[in-house]
């Protein structure tokens, strides 16, 4: 194959379009449910992967923001939101709602699953 926009497009290389996903997750003592857009793994959590591989970025906090977009695939978190270091007033994003979105991260990219 000859390495082209085309054929990469044919072979399906690009991740496309966010997946929907609903997510739940205990607040205190509210359900909280909420609709979340998730990228495919592809570059943006690539880059994310290297960066924490040097220490420029928590791994766990960049798959999250590499990963959780709106519906037009923008970013919605930045590594330092999940951290809490762009506001530590605010502080860190919640232990449960952080639990929820690495699922959704998960079941959309077939993480941990094998296939027949």
């Amino acid at each position: 194959m000859k390495l082209t926009l085309d054929s990469l497009k044919e072979t399906g290389a690009f991740t496309g379009r966010p997946v929907e996903k609903e997510i739940t997750w205990k607040q205190g003592e509210n359900d909280i449910v909420a609709t979340v857009y998730i990228r495919p793994l592809g570059y943006h959590s690539a880059k994310s992967d290297i960066l924490s591989s040097n220490g420029k970025v928590d791994n766990v906090a960049g798959r999250i923001a590499a990963s959780i977009c709106d519906e037009k695939g923008h970013p919605v978190f930045t590594a330092e939101d999940i951290t809490g270091e762009a506001d530590p007033e605010r502080g860190a994003l919640d232990g449960n709602l952080t639990v929820a979105l690495l699922i959704a991260i998960s079941q959309v990219n077939d993480l941990g699953k094998t296939k027949s």
